[in-house]
């Protein structure tokens, strides 16, 4: 497993961590010792990134983990939580009241002191230019809280507003074969800034797997299903706001390039090396449902692509999905 250096906490992580929305919720109904698992097996196989919010499950991905810390108590795994979506959307509600009852909280779910990381999680973009909110978060720094702070925003005007700010240590963003914008500008201004790239939804919720069909169905309470025209929630979050149909069929043509540039490997592990192999990321963060999940998804972190495939990629991207996709986020 590579090893990268996460932004400005000055921590190192492995280069293929582990996202946990999936063992909390959106995703269908996972078991809490099926969950355990998947952490036990992520770690294992190299994984030292776990990155969770106070939404998943109301808190319950964030308590797994601690259960998880709890017997695990030299990991050496950095754990990154988010808040701010517990409230109504406006900026109003980004204040240090706020942040300190919402850090108290995901501290006592995850039976830490201080957390590691603490993210914006992907508040109204006005936040990101507001000095008050940022100064609170220095104050959490300073008041032993939380060691470092970051983003997660939906689109890259978001981003390099976060990168601009002196403190903020990572900005977590939807970068994926399918969503290829953050490498124009963002990329490059967070590696100059020192700011690590935490890079989420890398499989554009499973659609680069290779592994669905138009006849796929997901559960009810999967939000592949109920957030799919945005319901819920931004609909980028979901299949990278990516028509399915257009999708699938972008899946099938990447798949087969995925079997030339990598027959050893699966489309997922592919798709996942990919975003490993741009210049600026710190770390990939693909969920996993089961432990031998978990395992495959590290092992992209030891992948090597030909540079065939990147200009594949991109060629792919420019016919099918740029006019949709570029443009909104």
């Amino acid at each position: 497993m590579q090893t990268r250096t996460l932004g400005r906490t000055g921590r190192t992580v492995s280069v293929i961590g582990l996202g946990t929305w999936q063992l909390g919720a959106d995703w269908g109904d996972v078991d809490e010792a099926d969950a355990l698992a998947v952490l036990d097996a992520a770690h294992a196989a190299g994984v030292t990134v776990f990155d969770t919010a106070d939404v998943y499950g109301d808190g319950r991905s964030e308590a797994i983990i601690g259960r998880w810390l709890a017997a695990n108590p030299d990991s050496g795994v950095t754990v990154a939580t988010k808040m701010g979506r517990r409230v109504p959307q406006v900026p109003e509600n980004y204040v240090l009241e706020h942040f300190r009852a919402w850090t108290d909280r995901s501290r006592k779910n995850l039976g830490v002191t201080t957390l590691d990381l603490v993210q914006l999680h992907c508040p109204p973009t006005a936040v990101y230019r507001d000095d008050v909110v940022f100064d609170a978060l220095d104050t959490l720094v300073a008041d032993g809280a939380i060691a470092n702070y970051g983003v997660s925003v939906e689109t890259v005007e978001e981003a390099l507003l976060a990168i601009a700010r002196p403190n903020v240590a990572t900005v977590q963003i939807i970068l994926n074969a399918f969503r290829l914008k953050p490498l124009d500008e963002v990329l490059p201004a967070a590696a100059a800034a020192g700011v690590g790239i935490i890079a989420r939804v890398p499989l554009a919720s499973g659609l680069l797997t290779g592994r669905y069909t138009l006849e796929t169905t997901f559960a009810a309470n999967d939000h592949r299903t109920y957030n799919r025209h945005g319901e819920a929630f931004d609909v980028g979050e979901t299949f990278s706001g990516v028509d399915y149909a257009t999708g699938v069929r972008a899946a099938a043509e990447f798949a087969a390039l995925a079997r030339d540039a990598a027959p050893q490997a699966s489309t997922a592990q592919v798709a996942l090396a990919w975003i490993a192999a741009q210049h600026g990321v710190s770390t990939v963060i693909p969920g996993a449902r089961n432990p031998e999940q978990a395992r495959a998804n590290a092992a992209a972190g030891s992948l090597d692509l030909p540079e065939s495939f990147f200009e594949g990629v991109r060629e792919l991207y420019d016919r099918e999905l740029r006019a949709a996709i570029h443009p909104r986020w």
